[in-house]
């Protein structure tokens, strides 16, 4: 048996960075993303949400990729969203989403700033933060 430990912290947002995840919508999600993600053998070790995005800590399986982890809760999630008419309107995250690599060093830092996300928010918009993500890390 392999043993590998593989930490990905992973951030989506909503369509449009829309402000659509309220207080009351937010419990009930994140429970259903986590319910989801033990049914399909995925292991979210931390997570935290804020009206218009989504930040994870996930360990990977050697068998997972990041893309389809992805996809199998933000897919899934929206459907259900949609399908128990928990907004109004319809409910859709961005397509493009930032995946990143956490070495074991840092794994209780990136669970800090997971858990911080409203304090850090009221500072930084969303847009602001995923810009500054994608220039840091080369991909603009």
């Amino acid at each position: 048996m392999p043993y590998v430990r593989i930490w990905i912290h992973v951030i989506w947002g909503t369509k449009r960075r829309e402000k659509i995840i309220t207080r009351n919508l937010k419990p009930q999600l994140m429970k259903h993303i986590k319910e989801n993600a033990r049914l399909k053998e995925i292991h979210i070790d931390f997570m935290n949400m804020v009206q218009d995005h989504v930040h994870l800590l996930i360990s990977l399986r050697p068998s997972q990729s990041i893309s389809k982890v992805v996809q199998l809760l933000k897919g899934e999630s929206s459907h259900w969203v949609n399908q128990n008419h928990l907004v109004h309107g319809k409910f859709e995250w961005q397509d493009d989403y930032i995946a990143l690599s956490v070495s074991e060093s840092q794994v209780n830092r990136v669970r800090d700033y997971i858990r911080d996300q409203e304090t850090h928010h009221r500072k930084k918009t969303f847009s602001e933060e995923y810009e500054q993500f994608l220039l840091k890390l080369g991909f603009k």
